[in-house]
């Protein structure tokens, strides 16, 4: 048995078992997770998970809570708390905002959705209209407060997690509104300017504005202020984590857990350490691992057929060694991705503001930033060709057979997606670098970007394919692909969260949003790198792992990102 085979066979085998363990954790005791759609009241197609616990029937009704993601992330997002909402017997609805995920509509319309979400949790009839919670994380946040605005008396509590009441995007809080409000905000959010006007997260106690809405002008965290019974309860938690780390954070997930443990009646007390939900990132996690596997083991298979005969060819023989110019040609490949990130979000956001043409922002930023290092890495070739020749350019007749190929294996590994979504609810993901099915709109709207983005790819991978050095075993090639395309990104990320973590101010605090975003591309990159190492060595040039990362970017990046016009 080939090679093919045994990644094919391995693959296979982490995304069943993984899928398997992960609907086995989220449903424990008897939990039933449903894939549900709904109308809101403007008409707009929401989507949602549905956590019931075995004992909420309608002639016994649970307590419920509504549970909503950040500013580009989706309803899986939400897993952690959403697993231990429902194992302390509340009924959870993990709602997709409106223009992320699977809901229709642009990001922002409709209240992000929260109130068609309340309104649809409150109308389930294993549900206690009187003891319902609202929880959500960043723009989740501003979602349930929407909630909560549109429906006054239509909860009991609320959790922000990584949030913030007034502007830019909510109605002003006060120590009476919003009722029985728990604030987690972590020690190190690199939001609290936007969200509580402060410079450092770990200093939020003092903002003024959130004094205001806690009635006092010392807030010591932990402490509950006014009446739960009353529904002017406050109390203000600071875990040790970042924005994005809320998602993954016991101590964050346990907060939200003992606050509605506190102010909702009903449900299974459990103690708020009694967590289980990280062993399904674990297993989504392995599961997104065996889907590489399979997507690598396909693309053997399918070229070892005769119709891809000609796209069989060696790789060229590689540099002799590592010398002065082939350290300055891997730096920059490495650094200059790093470099024009900022700048290219920054220009995309001031100059291309979402149209129908563009409507997602985060994958127009993604789209200008590729093509600006693809055209970087054209004219450095021009001035600084490589030591040896580059292989020659695939010929006419070899494109048709290579678009073929990646479309294939593409096809093979989203089924194998699409199937374990189907049986299992799950996507695949590790905290917020996750792959999920395509809607038919997102489908639309990854055709607009596929052709820029797969280009760059194809450019790209030919410099990185260009500096391998002959006779380096796999570990070596691998590790250094990695390194000339994520490197730069880790640089800056240790730089950035170092002095972050060592002073508590973000360096690239004028843009927030954009460094957590710069997270997501340590392990995309090195995706890339490994797929684009893969299939050089089997193809002998860039063309064929360029097509496949190209569809495989774009698919990430469509999916998992929000759609700001329609």
């Amino acid at each position: 048995m080939g090679k093919g085979w045994w990644l094919f066979l391995l693959g296979l085998a982490l995304v069943l078992g993984g899928s398997w363990q992960a609907n086995r954790i989220q449903t424990t005791g008897g939990i039933a997770v449903h894939d549900i759609r709904f109308r809101s009241p403007g008409g707009t197609l929401m989507s949602a998970l549905l956590y019931v616990p075995s004992g909420a029937t309608a002639a016994s009704p649970a307590p419920g809570i509504l549970a909503v993601h950040g500013y580009i992330n989706s309803r899986e997002t939400q897993d952690g708390f959403a697993i231990e909402f429902a194992r302390r017997g509340y009924v959870v609805l993990a709602l997709d905002q409106t223009g992320h995920g699977y809901s229709g509509g642009p990001a922002f319309s409709e209240g992000f959705g929260g109130p068609a979400g309340l309104a649809y949790l409150r109308g389930l009839p294993m549900v206690d209209r009187a003891n319902i919670g609202l929880e959500g994380h960043s723009m989740g946040g501003w979602t349930v407060l929407a909630a909560a605005a549109a429906m006054p008396d239509g909860y009991r509590a609320m959790v922000l997690e990584g949030s913030s009441t007034g502007k830019p995007f909510a109605a002003e809080g006060t120590p009476a509104w919003p009722l029985n409000l728990a604030l987690v905000f972590s020690r190190f959010d690199e939001f609290s300017k936007l969200m509580w006007n402060v410079d450092r997260a770990q200093d939020v106690a003092r903002s003024a504005k959130l004094q205001a809405v806690f009635g006092t002008g010392a807030i010591v965290p932990g402490r509950i202020y006014g009446s739960i019974a009353d529904g002017t309860a406050r109390r203000l938690t600071q875990p040790i984590t970042t924005h994005p780390g809320d998602h993954i954070s016991h101590a964050a997930i346990g907060d939200a857990i003992d606050w509605f443990g506190r102010t909702l009646k009903g449900g299974t007390p459990l103690p708020a350490a009694d967590q289980i939900w990280f062993g399904k990132e674990v297993a989504t996690g392995v599961a997104f691992v065996g889907f590489l596997a399979i997507v690598a083991g396909s693309f053997d298979l399918l070229l070892a057929l005769p119709v891809f005969a000609s796209l069989r060819r060696s790789p060229p023989p590689g540099l002799p060694r590592r010398d002065r110019r082939w350290w300055r040609q891997a730096t920059l490949t490495a650094l200059l991705p790093a470099i024009t990130f900022f700048p290219a979000f920054i220009l995309v956001t001031l100059a291309l503001p979402p149209s129908a043409l563009l409507p997602q922002t985060v994958t127009t930023q993604v789209t200008v930033w590729a093509l600006i290092n693809a055209g970087l890495t054209l004219l450095l070739s021009r001035f600084d060709p490589p030591q040896t020749p580059a292989p020659p350019p695939p010929a006419g007749r070899h494109w048709l057979p290579a678009a073929l190929l990646a479309l294939a294996t593409a096809a093979i590994g989203y089924a194998v997606l699409v199937a374990m979504a189907a049986w299992f609810t799950v996507d695949f993901r590790f905290w917020v670098v996750a792959l999920k099915p395509l809607s038919l709109g997102q489908f639309g709207i990854a055709l607009v970007y596929l052709v820029p983005i797969t280009f760059a790819q194809v450019v790209t991978l030919g410099a990185v394919g260009r500096l391998a050095v002959a006779g380096e075993g796999w570990t070596r090639r691998y590790g250094a692909a990695k390194l000339l395309l994520a490197g730069g990104f880790v640089l800056l990320l240790v730089v950035d969260y170092g002095l972050f973590f060592v002073s508590g101010q973000l360096p690239t605090a004028f843009d927030p949003l954009t460094t957590v975003i710069a997270i997501q591309f340590v392990p995309l990159l090195a995706i890339v790198a490994a797929i684009g190492t893969f299939t050089w060595v089997r193809t002998g040039n860039a063309l064929s792992g360029g097509l496949l990362c190209g569809l495989f970017v774009t698919w990430y990046v469509v999916a998992g990102t929000a759609i700001q016009a329609t």
